[in-house]
């Protein structure tokens, strides 16, 4: 029977354990503060909006705006227990993907666009003409809270 040394059996262990614990981190959940929250999907593009708003309408489970939403993150408005951070920045363009920026929107994506947005937030961005090309609109969410009624988080 082959004996392993000690010195060399106290390195596999510590080898083991690392080994171990990398296997746990690269399997476990995302970090708590991504549930409920725009941070993940802050880039936006094909985030199946729909599907998540869905979720959280379903669940009633809050879900924040946070940090930047951009693009077809701002969708996610459409939850009906989201909240806006003050602090975040919520960036607005017409109903269009990157390699259509110099087309027209697809009608029927553009109002699906905006019908996940408030009345008074709608009517802004329609009669700024903010949501006709792929250029971004920066609104802050003290804003959207302020001017346009939605709801602040707390804590």
């Amino acid at each position: 029977m082959f004996k392993i040394p000690q010195r060399l059996s106290s390195r596999l262990k510590v080898l083991s354990l690392i080994a171990c614990v990398a296997a746990a981190l690269s399997t476990s959940s995302q970090p708590a503060f991504a549930e409920g929250s725009s941070r993940p999907y802050g880039g936006g593009g094909r985030i199946q909006p729909l599907e998540i708003i869905k979720k959280y309408n379903q669940s009633g489970e809050l879900f924040r705006i946070e940090g930047s939403c951009q693009s077809s993150c701002t969708m996610l408005l459409a939850i009906k227990n989201v909240c806006v951070e003050p602090s975040a920045t919520l960036r607005f363009h017409a109903a269009l993907f990157p390699n259509e920026r110099h087309e027209k929107p697809n009608p029927k994506r553009q109002a699906m666009m905006l019908n996940s947005y408030n009345s008074k937030l709608r009517n802004y961005l329609v009669s700024n003409r903010y949501v006709e090309t792929f250029e971004f609109h920066d609104i802050s969410g003290s804003d959207i809270i302020r001017k346009f009624g939605y709801r602040a988080c707390k804590g």
